[in-house]
């Protein structure tokens, strides 16, 4: 049964954009770390990491999670390659690895400029194929989220991997920790989340790849509650959903905060799915759905 929406903030504008009424649903418990929700369109399921628990989980309408892969390099963020393949950044093995098939598990990246990555958290495709992650050193700081290790990086960084490529590119390195990242519905926006800063930053995304901008979007605070930014997604009118102090925060495409929807427990990431109308959150020991009214933007795939 849901809950009754709580708020921290709310614009008398939020009914255009969210099914305030529906409430806040919890859908499944009982996990250590949730992240990286994932809509699988052919399975009508959801796919999530329990990074401490090195298992990812796949959630069905009407029945409990049951274990999608163990161990599954203690992933976070997950997403769907431009085929259908399941693509994974998985801070144990510091890489991002995708799923053929056959089911068998790939390494798409894992150095840059011939020295192991951090632990890959975040990642997103463009629909051209660019692929771009985000390389904070949680998982080698973090034993319960990776292993410990010195870092080989000088950065923690955004990587870009070009359609066809093995190699990566460094396209920002000025972050203290990267995190979440969202692309805008014509894909010219790129926003990403730098956690201990608690702010989002917005860039302008070139056809080539490169980044120009990077002013901040959004800045929160530890006094809005628990939490930092983190993971986030964005509709088709261009609203950003990004998790952070306190639960889920609502922001228009000209920075107004349309809502900060208060959660009972931290959360990590969001992402679409159902009918394009359902936000799953996770959120530390279980997984939430919103109802919206704007349709959440699907994720490319190759014609």
């Amino acid at each position: 049964m849901a809950a009754a929406l709580e708020y921290g903030k709310r614009h008398a504008s939020l009914e255009t954009v969210l099914d305030t009424a529906s409430g806040l649903e919890r859908v499944c418990t009982g996990f250590v770390f949730t992240e990286g929700p994932l809509w699988d369109p052919v399975d009508q399921s959801l796919l999530f990491s329990d990074i401490p628990a090195n298992r990812i989980w796949r959630w069905k309408e009407g029945g409990p999670a049951r274990i999608f892969r163990e161990p599954s390099g203690k992933s976070n963020g997950l997403t769907w390659d431009l085929d259908g393949n399941l693509t994974a950044c998985e801070h144990l093995n510091r890489r991002v690895s995708r799923t053929r098939p056959d089911g068998v598990v790939e390494t798409l990246v894992s150095t840059h400029d011939g020295s192991r990555l951090n632990s890959p958290n975040d990642l997103i495709y463009r629909s051209d194929g660019l692929l771009l992650f985000t390389d904070p050193p949680y998982g080698i700081q973090l034993p319960d989220f990776g292993a410990l290790a010195d870092s080989e990086q000088p950065v923690n960084g955004l990587y870009a991997v070009r359609p066809g490529a093995d190699e990566t590119e460094l396209i920002c390195g000025d972050f203290d920790r990267p995190n979440g990242l969202a692309l805008s519905p014509d894909e010219q926006v790129l926003y990403v989340a730098d956690t201990p800063r608690y702010h989002v930053r917005r860039f302008n995304m070139q056809p080539d790849g490169t980044l120009t901008g990077g002013e901040v979007f959004l800045q929160l605070s530890e006094e809005q509650g628990v939490g930092r930014p983190d993971g986030m997604k964005t509709d088709v009118a261009g609203h950003l959903y990004t998790t952070g102090p306190g639960g889920l925060w609502i922001v228009a495409p000209d920075g107004t905060v349309l809502a900060q929807i208060l959660f009972p427990e931290r959360t990590a990431n969001c992402g679409w799915g159902d009918d394009g109308h359902s936000l799953f959150v996770t959120a530390s020991n279980s997984v939430y759905r919103l109802r919206t009214r704007a349709r959440g933007c699907e994720l490319p795939r190759r014609a």
